[in-house]
């Protein structure tokens, strides 16, 4: 392998690495904080934590897949913040 190879392999995994810590950092902080609507609505926080689940999976992910997986997790971030205003209304 080149030098150029290997730093990049090096920078990916790097940018996975902080990639997983983070979103840890985040379901920790989530699961720290339940609220009234969680309690009241537990289908749909367990909703939250399966897309916070598959969220941490794809930044796992070795590769960015053609843009794939960066879009998808958007599509997470943005499934998890509907979900969330969905519980708001919810709890109302």
């Amino acid at each position: 392998m080149t030098e150029s190879n290997v730093s990049r392999r090096e920078s990916l995994r790097n940018i996975a690495a902080l990639g997983v810590a983070g979103a840890a950092v985040a379901i920790g902080a989530t699961a720290l904080t339940t609220t009234t609507a969680e309690a009241a609505q537990p289908l749909m926080a367990d909703a939250v934590h399966d897309l916070q689940a598959a969220r941490a999976v794809l930044a796992a992910a070795a590769h960015d897949k053609g843009g794939h997986r960066v879009k998808a997790i958007g599509l997470i971030d943005d499934a998890i913040a509907q979900v969330k205003l969905g519980m708001v209304v919810g709890a109302m």
